[in-house]
């Protein structure tokens, strides 16, 4: 068997390693699916079960953990049609111990987790399940719906209705027609774009995980040169609202959600979807296609993506820039500008995207830095190109790529006398905020709304995602503004 043979037996086996919480989860049979209620003579329906509401409703996500026992499933799906709520998806996690561990869980949720939204249920003493089964083997499942709830009912009252069906440490939270995809399809569209490009990973981790943070953590300190203190194992680590997961370019992805915990399920999602990228080459699949661009003068200039390949022409880029270039930039001593490049060109700090000419000279670098629910955006452009529209037009495609990944604001960090960037923020033609401090100045874009002005920005970017949310924190990175809010 060749090299590649066994490199494409590896991906096929890591992407069904993709589905492992899909593949855990029962059989819908197993767990007593109640089947349609019995009608009379003339088919009516059970008293006192509603019919599908016609009016106003509105989309719900659900979990609550409940007894994984015959009939508990049934108990739930009574007390919604009782209440007119229709259940449009379902999935069900089994909540096994850890990694390491073999004790069962605490009953009452995913590693005991409270109610996030609605009623906060009562606490249940470890080794009692919610019907009152005692013992420490008592199996829980935590159950996962998407609901159609009429409008008048709220997150308290979808709460009240399934914790006393037997449901406990029960969250909610508004959906959208997002979660009506299914989850194998959400899956594999997220599989293939991490495939097709490298810097997809921490979007896509997000998009898998629901509404998290990631934070990226590099093995180097931009900063002091000092080795990372975080170490984690080649499989991840896992505790209860924090993964921590290799990242297969070098450092840690720290995966946060406070609100909710994590299941075993989607720990084994997210490890696979990181294998994957590990499998396929981390840190190469970057679209290489170009946009054509003519300057006012005629000159041809080239903008695509840039990555850590790039490294040598950004740094040859900054030989050339003025010191006064670099220090706008960067903001400090100009002879460390260099260091800073190799993390600002990783892809899963952000985007990067490079200006060339004709001969493939890189002229001017655009980056976009996750920064939770926002994105920070920074330009240098080289002395000799500058005034020539190229820091606009780099500025205009980081806000398309921004929208698209689920970030509605992003911020630029420079000195009170930059006009130059101070009027590229302008032509994005979206509502400003100015803050200024000292010498520095910090301009916030708020991008939500008809994203016109934005169009014709950079084709290589990523589908759109469900809603304006955070998406990436890189813990590390060279930030231009350490604490801005």
């Amino acid at each position: 068997m060749t090299d590649m043979s066994q490199n494409e037996q590896r991906s096929r086996q890591d992407l069904r390693g993709l589905f492992a919480g899909l593949g855990k989860r029962r059989p819908l049979l197993r767990r007593h699916r109640p089947q349609s209620p019995p009608g009379d003579a003339t088919g009516a329906a059970t008293a006192g079960v509603k019919s599908q509401p016609t009016g106003a409703t509105s989309l719900w996500r659900m979990r609550t953990t409940v007894p994984d026992e015959p009939g508990k499933l049934a108990q739930l799906c009574g007390a919604f049609a009782r209440q007119g709520v229709d259940i449009v998806s379902l999935q069900t996690f089994p909540l096994g111990p850890r990694p390491g561990e073999t004790a069962a869980p605490p009953p009452g949720g995913p590693r005991g987790e409270t109610a996030a939204a609605g009623t906060q249920t009562a606490p249940v003493p470890r080794g009692e399940n919610a019907a009152g089964g005692t013992g420490p083997g008592a199996e829980q499942a935590l159950d996962e719906f998407v609901l159609r709830a009429p409008e008048k009912l709220e997150a308290g009252d979808l709460t009240r209705i399934v914790n006393g069906a037997g449901g406990s440490s029960t969250w909610v939270e508004r959906a959208d027609s997002h979660d009506l995809v299914d989850t194998p399809t959400r899956v594999l569209r997220l599989a293939a774009r991490t495939a097709l490009d490298t810097a997809e990973l921490p979007l896509t981790l997000r998009q898998l995980l629901g509404r998290c943070t990631v934070r990226y953590v590099p093995s180097v300190s931009p900063f002091s040169g000092v080795p990372s203190s975080l170490e984690v194992p080649p499989e991840g680590t896992y505790e209860e609202t924090v993964l921590r997961l290799p990242d297969p370019a070098g450092g840690v992805l720290v995966i946060e959600r406070p609100q909710l915990p994590f299941t075993p399920a989607e720990f084994a999602r997210a490890t696979a979807l990181v294998e994957l990228d590990r499998v396929l080459g981390a840190g190469i699949r970057v679209p290489r296609s170009r946009d054509s661009l003519t300057l006012p003068e005629g000159l041809p200039v080239t903008v695509g993506r840039a990555d850590t390949t790039d490294l040598d022409a950004a740094v040859k880029m900054h030989e050339r820039c003025s010191a006064a270039t670099l220090a706008q930039r960067y903001h400090g001593p100009v002879n460390e500008a260099d260091r800073y490049l190799r993390h600002l060109l990783s892809p899963h700090f952000g985007r990067t995207l490079a200006a060339r000419t004709a001969s493939g000279k890189l002229v001017a670098l655009g980056h976009l830095l996750w920064d939770g629910d926002e994105a920070e955006v920074a330009l240098i452009v080289e002395d000799d190109w500058q005034h020539r529209g190229i820091g606009t037009e780099l500025l205009r495609r980081l806000a398309r790529l921004a929208l698209e990944a689920g970030t509605c604001e992003i911020y630029a960090v420079t000195q009170a006398s930059n006009t130059a960037m101070a009027a590229a923020m302008r032509k994005l033609a979206r509502p400003l905020d100015h803050q200024v401090e000292e010498r520095t100045l910090v301009i916030t874009a708020h991008l939500a709304g008809d994203g016109s002005a934005l169009a014709g920005s950079a084709s290589a970017s990523a589908p759109a995602s469900r809603s304006c949310a955070p998406a990436v924190t890189p813990a590390g990175a060279p930030s231009l503004h350490e604490d801005r809010r």
